[in-house]
């Protein structure tokens, strides 16, 4: 978010920072810094996992990527030059991707309903709210095998499979979910359709 916010605040090539940095300047320092392969003993992991640490940081996650959609979607794109602009949809796009995927994803993991329901909120800002029931019903259910569009294929080039996986989850999607509102005895078009 820092590094989006001087996107924001700025024009220009610095527009691209976080593209600068996240995939420019990290993978070079990783050439250079030896990874580190311990890893914490099993007492630690349940420690870990008892401590409210880590779920402040995902739950402070949706307030933080709603201002920044928000700030985002305030901007008059024909005020400034395209070199600008570019990079502020680059910059929005990228912590779409970081947070409201990767976190909207683990939070749609929990067991909590409103853990989920945040989850719902940050996949929103992605448009990937099809990404709940698809992955958790179908994903889940079909990985590694043909019915499963977010498992590459062998030797199947990158743009191939990204159109199949998105369109696929997509339409799995509402497969799953048209087969959960006649369970519930509920139209397909209906409010409880996420």
């Amino acid at each position: 978010p820092v590094l989006v916010g001087l996107s924001f605040l700025n024009e220009g090539w610095i527009t691209f920072l976080p593209l600068i940095v996240y995939f420019g300047f990290l993978p070079l320092m990783e050439l250079f810094i030896k990874p580190d392969s311990s890893n914490w003993d099993p007492q630690q992991i349940e420690k870990e996992k008892k401590s409210l640490f880590y779920d402040i940081i995902i739950f402070g996650m949706v307030p933080v990527q709603l201002f920044f959609l928000l700030w985002f979607l305030s901007f008059d794109f024909s005020s400034t030059d395209i070199l600008t602009n570019s990079g502020r949809v680059v910059s929005m796009g990228i912590m779409c991707a970081v947070i409201g995927i990767n976190v909207g994803h683990e939070l749609a993991h929990r067991v909590q309903s409103w853990h989920r329901y945040l989850g719902d909120i940050l996949l929103l800002t992605s448009l990937e709210n099809h990404f709940v029931p698809y992955h958790n019903r179908g994903h889940h259910t079909n990985v590694a095998t043909p019915g499963d569009p977010a498992t590459a294929r062998l030797n199947e080039p990158l743009y191939f499979f990204w159109f199949r996986s998105q369109i696929g989850s997509y339409i799995q999607a509402w497969q799953i979910e048209v087969q959960r509102m006649k369970i519930m005895k509920k139209p397909s078009f209906s409010f409880h359709n996420k």
